[in-house]
């Protein structure tokens, strides 16, 4: 079929129109869809005066020059990679093959336009889901094809993404390589003409930053990348990754793959093993990121809202791997902070801490010194700035935080001062949600030994003297009729309440601690009605202190004999609630030593089986509570419900690390050995033939039957 006739001109004309539209927008540095920035950083694309770097930058703070231009893709390109990465993205692929197949296809077709495809707008995404879904020869080929240009790529706005992708999904590599080595014949299978190990890698990617981590550190997008090449160095989990806002910020995009290979939770958990070469490559880039920064500057940023995220992870790298040496290094970041030998009120390291505690972004930074700062370092902090102040740094919205954080590693003795100060302040405290400070001092008092009811005595002060209503009033219970209420709508209220989390944490902590604290929160939910109960027991967040009421440790049986009877008449509404269905779970192990009481809830379930199997929630419950044994061996049942009261009445000693390490090494060889005498039975010929066993097997089925 004959092509339709173009002008060559005309296709000119159009391309060079296409590339000034899209240079004249990227000098406007219009908003784009993929924000990715820490909450105060919408001042830095409205040019707030928070986010610009300090009058007087330094020189040896070298800028790297202008941004490179790698070319534009065309149109036909373009729509090519939208449209795989909106097939990615949905995954209606009939199987794996398939989409096997597709993404080698679109490997080709990306090769030689790695660059261009990163610094895309469009097409960047499409680049990250390559790398969630690349082989370890596919990353370390975009490894080679993105060396010598990372100083510019983490500096741009999309392909910074693409580079925090790439060090993610490679760092695991790093710790297989070092576990199984690979072997030289098998060095060459992925067509590059060189091996090159995933640590040389890194290595080199470091090389190129070294030289400009001083800026890098503070630039918007380029700290980000910094960050997660800081985690990678270091060994540190990777799930930190994702849950805290010191790596990545609360505004940006994750972009997934759905039916992608999934990382087990041990995986990201865990501390990786790192090379040699990676801890003296850590130590370089720590030096190299404050060589010659002086004491001025690195106070500056501090309160910086991109460095400050860099500063906070390089002093929790310095200071829990040098640990009580780093006090005396002059040349350590810790002590370009706080250079003063002796802290004294009066010294100007002093007034550097003090000028932190209510700074929104300093005070990040606070907590880390706090929580990592050698012992005797910590006490003289603690005597020359914060002592005999925790009780108004607790009614503030900032300091609150760094109050916690002293709390946690106060002694006895200063402890006792800490409650003093702030029982005298519950009442504004509670006024103001500020309850997470509450609850940690009632935590800390557990673990020290402490009489804690005078903390007791302020909450019923300040929550009221009617039991039932001071704890609705802490709950935050909605009194009102919710059922015209959308789920969606009441959970949208419920994550937005802060406040009745915090509420719900310190009742669940008052009542693990035995004494005034417990039987606060126990005599308001004796004291409620019956239906107040029910709308606790469907509330998402408040259902979670009824369950640990029942539940707790050495929780008295008088309790749970008057409470639980309440429920009488209203299992099968509990029981198919998503919510209110982990309470009747809970109950199989509150009615431990009760066991008639735990009978008359397993006939009121049995009543109502139809209803139950129905719903997803009464089916889970109908199998916790083991109803079928129930209603088939009524005998064994019961059995079972009396004998596991007297197994639980013998207090288990925890199990060591390597008695769990036999467990499942027995396990593992337990199923190899079922599997083992699976396939010998299945051996058997002819239809009357019976495998070896099952003589056996018949013979014991019928003696007891």
């Amino acid at each position: 079929m004959p092509k339709e006739h173009r002008k060559r001109g005309r296709r000119e004309e159009k391309k060079r129109k296409r590339e000034e539209e899209e240079e004249e927008e990227e000098e406007q540095a219009a908003p784009s869809k993929r924000q990715k920035s820490e909450d105060v950083e919408e001042k830095v694309d409205n040019g707030g005066d928070e986010a610009e770097i300090p009058e007087g930058y330094p020189e040896y703070a070298s800028r790297p020059g202008d941004l490179p231009f790698y070319g534009l893709l065309d149109e036909d390109e373009q729509e090519y990679f939208k449209r795989a990465d909106s097939m990615l993205e949905l995954n209606q692929f009939t199987d794996a093959d398939e989409r096997n197949l597709f993404l080698a296809n679109v490997y080709k077709e990306a090769g030689g336009k790695e660059l261009k495809i990163a610094n895309s707008q469009s097409c960047s995404r499409l680049m990250e889901r390559l790398i969630l879904l690349s082989t370890p020869g596919h990353l370390k080929n975009l490894f080679q094809k993105f060396s010598g240009h990372f100083l510019h790529l983490v500096q741009h706005r999309f392909a910074s993404h693409c580079c925090e992708a790439l060090f993610l999904q490679a760092a695991p590599i790093v710790n297989q390589e070092l576990v199984a080595p690979v072997k030289e014949k098998d060095q060459n299978l992925d067509g590059a003409d060189v091996y090159v190990s995933m640590e040389n890698l890194f290595l080199y990617t470091l090389n190129e930053l070294e030289d400009n981590l001083g800026y890098l550190m503070s630039d918007r997008f380029a700290s980000h990348p910094l960050r997660i090449l800081l985690v990678v160095l270091s060994g540190m989990p990777l799930a930190a990754t994702s849950s805290s806002s010191v790596l990545q910020s609360k505004k940006k995009e994750h972009v997934s793959v759905t039916g992608g290979k999934l990382r087990s939770r041990e995986e990201k958990t865990e501390v990786r093993m790192v090379p040699d070469s990676f801890h003296c490559a850590l130590e370089k880039m720590m030096a190299r990121a404050v060589a010659g920064l002086d004491t001025t500057y690195l106070r500056a940023l501090a309160t910086h809202p991109i460095a400050n995220p860099v500063l906070q992870l390089l002093l929790e790298l310095e200071l829990t791997r040098s640990g009580k040496q780093i006090a005396k290094d002059p040349k350590s970041l810790f002590r370009k902070f706080v250079p003063d030998d002796t802290l004294e009120d009066g010294t100007e390291s002093v007034s550097f801490i003090n000028s932190l505690v209510y700074d929104t972004i300093g005070s990040r930074l606070l907590e880390v010194i706090i929580i990592n700062a050698p012992g005797k370092t910590f006490r003289a902090l603690y005597r020359a700035s914060f002592k005999g102040k925790i009780g108004t740094f607790a009614k503030n919205e900032v300091a609150v935080f760094v109050a916690i954080k002293i709390i946690e590693r106060l002694n006895k003795e200063d402890l006792v001062t800490a409650l003093t100060e702030i029982c005298s302040q519950i009442d504004t405290l509670v006024e103001r949600s500020r309850t997470s400070v509450i609850k940690t001092l009632i935590e800390r008092c557990r673990v020290r030994h402490l009489d804690a009811s005078s903390i007791s005595t302020g909450l019923e002060e300040a929550y009221g003297e009617r039991p039932s209503e001071r704890l609705v009033k802490m709950l935050r219970v909605s009194t009102g009729p919710t059922d015209g209420m959308a789920e969606d709508r009441r959970k949208q209220l419920d994550s937005n309440d802060s406040g009745k989390a915090h509420g719900s944490l310190l009742a669940q902590c008052m009542l693990e601690t035995p004494g005034p604290l417990r039987e606060l929160i126990c005599g308001g939910l004796l004291a409620m009605e019956t239906p107040l109960l029910i709308t606790i027991a469907k509330d998402r967040t408040a259902s979670r202190v009824l369950q640990t009421a029942l539940v707790c440790s050495e929780q008295a049986a008088k309790f749970r004999r008057l409470l639980i009877p309440r429920f009488y008449g209203h299992m099968e509404y509990l029981t198919v609630d998503p919510v209110a269905s982990h309470l009747v779970d809970s109950l199989w192990e509150a009615t431990n030593g009760l066991t008639f009481i735990r009978e008359r809830i397993a006939n009121e379930l049995a009543q109502h089986e139809s209803t139950l199997r129905a719903s997803i929630s009464g089916r889970a419950v109908w199998r916790n509570w083991t109803m079928d044994v129930y209603k088939t061996r009524r005998k064994d049942w019961l059995n079972d419900a009396k004998g596991q009261s007297q197994d639980k009445d013998r207090a288990k000693p925890a199990k060591t690390g390597i008695e769990l390490a036999r467990e499942r090494f027995a396990a593992g060889t337990r199923k190899l050995q079922h599997k083992a005498m699976k396939a010998k039975r299945d051996n058997g010929t002819g239809a009357n033939s019976m495998p070896q066993g099952t003589a056996t097997v018949t013979a014991t089925i019928e003696g007891k039957a």
